[in-house]
């Protein structure tokens, strides 16, 4: 049973849609998303361990943050019932590829948006963590300036924003430093393994995409999308729902 804090929108009877954010993101940061999908989906959008209202870690939790992880997506899956559609960003796209790869049998399809690629990790990068401590600590102690500051530096919505600024104040500063690790560096190589409908959406040229030239998998396509950064829906989001609906629909029964 899954002591996760999630978020449902849409329809109760409908197929369900699980959503897994990003680091630093909780489950109330898809708004502009779910506005889109929530007439025709059951909507489970997770607040991953250690942020929004979930629990935080456990000291012997940290050692191991990656596998804490999966095993919680995987106790949501379950308790579904029937085979769900994941839909992940950054981290969240790493934990639902990895999940789809293990347990086929919980998953419909999945979306990956830019997925977190790993670098065969197994201790915190202290430099990563301190500047996204910083960062967390920029936005929880002076949002209004932060919200300015990605107004004029983002093509955002208004809705995205207002959803983004306040999950940095619910982040787990103690998993920010001690357990920000991805583990097995397994990239192209995992997605040979996915016997699930996968679509990978991901900026050109961006640091994280897999190469589709190294992906030898008939279930994996990756769609690259212009002018985006590591948020591709909240850069480009005619661009990013235009492939992703196509796909959603293609896969709702």
């Amino acid at each position: 049973m899954t002591d996760l804090n999630v978020h449902e929108f849409g329809q109760p009877d409908g197929p369900a849609l699980v959503l897994v954010h990003g680091l630093t993101d909780d489950g109330t940061c898809w708004p502009d998303a779910v506005a889109r999908w929530a007439e025709r989906w059951r909507i489970v959008a997770v607040d991953q361990r250690g942020h929004g209202q979930s629990p935080r870690f456990t000291p012997e939790q940290l050692q191991h943050a990656p596998a804490v992880l999966e095993n919680d997506l995987v106790d949501v899956l379950r308790e579904l019932g029937s085979p769900a559609i994941l839909v992940g960003h950054s981290l969240g796209g790493l934990m639902a590829a990895r999940v789809g790869a293990k347990h086929p049998d919980l998953v419909r399809a999945m979306v990956l948006e830019d997925p977190a690629k790993p670098t065969n990790s197994w201790a915190p990068d202290k430099e990563f963590a301190q500047g996204q401590i910083r960062f967390v600590e920029a936005v929880t102690t002076n949002p209004a300036g932060e919200l300015d500051r990605m107004r004029r530096e983002s093509p955002w919505s208004e809705t995205e924003l207002r959803a983004w600024a306040p999950a940095k104040a619910l982040v787990d500063r103690r998993y920010l430093r001690d357990g920000l690790f991805l583990g097995n560096g397994a990239w192209e190589g995992l997605f040979h393994v996915i016997d699930v409908p996968t679509l990978i959406v991901v900026p050109v040229d961006g640091e994280m995409a897999p190469d589709p030239d190294l992906i030898a998998n008939d279930h994996v396509r990756v769609v690259e999308i212009p002018d985006a950064g590591h948020c591709v829906r909240r850069d480009q989001p005619d661009a990013f729902h235009s492939v992703v609906d196509a796909f959603l629909d293609q896969h709702r029964s």
